[in-house]
């Protein structure tokens, strides 16, 4: 019987089950790295040569009705005859608080690593033996032949069936935003200007 401990121990596990986990960790880092770029692409201008990238904005115009502050009640035409006015308001808005930004995290990651490793022993012992004679009598002569033979054929071997089976499973999250970056947000949320 063959020992199949040396079988198992020529495998290597580095690549078996770390090979997954670097990817996985590759996999954070680009993810990680989507999220900076996105930020960098979307949320900002084009920087002027040598300067600072400005933040990109989104403009919204839209039309508001707010109490004349110069409403007479004692008139009834004109126009501080009117309890309300229309006004054009426009309102900047940082495009990045608008947007669902990318923040993908790997949460879990499961491998799944079966070797199986078996082995068969076999021995075929075969026999043959073949024997004949031959009498023949011809006028005062008798003649006789007579021969055998015998042949024993063995064969032996061994057989190793081997058998990997490497399942990854892989369960990523829309995280959370980081701390920091969800306080940059709030403070651009601060600077919404409405224009009136």
């Amino acid at each position: 019987m063959p020992n199949l401990v040396p079988e198992l121990n020529s495998l290597d596990f580095n690549v078996y089950v770390g090979g997954p986990l670097q990817a996985a960790i590759q996999a954070q880092t680009a993810a990680s790295m989507a999220t900076v770029n996105f930020i960098k692409e979307v949320g900002f201008e084009p920087p002027a040569t040598g300067g600072v990238a400005p933040l990109r904005y989104v403009d919204f115009q839209y039309k508001k009705s707010v109490p004349n502050p110069d409403y007479d009640p004692t008139l009834t035409s004109g126009p501080n005859s009117e309890k309300f006015i229309e006004n054009e308001v426009e309102i900047k808005v940082p495009f990045l608080t608008t947007l669902t930004i990318p923040s993908i995290r790997i949460d879990e990651v499961n491998i799944d690593f079966n070797a199986r490793l078996s082995s068969t022993e076999t021995r075929d012992i075969s026999s043959e033996f073949a024997a004949s004679a031959e009498l023949g009598i011809n006028y005062k002569i008798v003649n006789f032949k007579a021969s055998a033979s015998y042949k024993r054929n063995t064969s032996q071997g061994v057989k190793v069936d081997k058998t990997y089976n490497l399942g990854v499973k892989v369960r990523a999250v829309n995280d959370e935003l980081p701390e920091g970056l969800s306080r940059i947000l709030d403070m651009l949320e601060d600077s919404i200007a409405t224009v009136a």
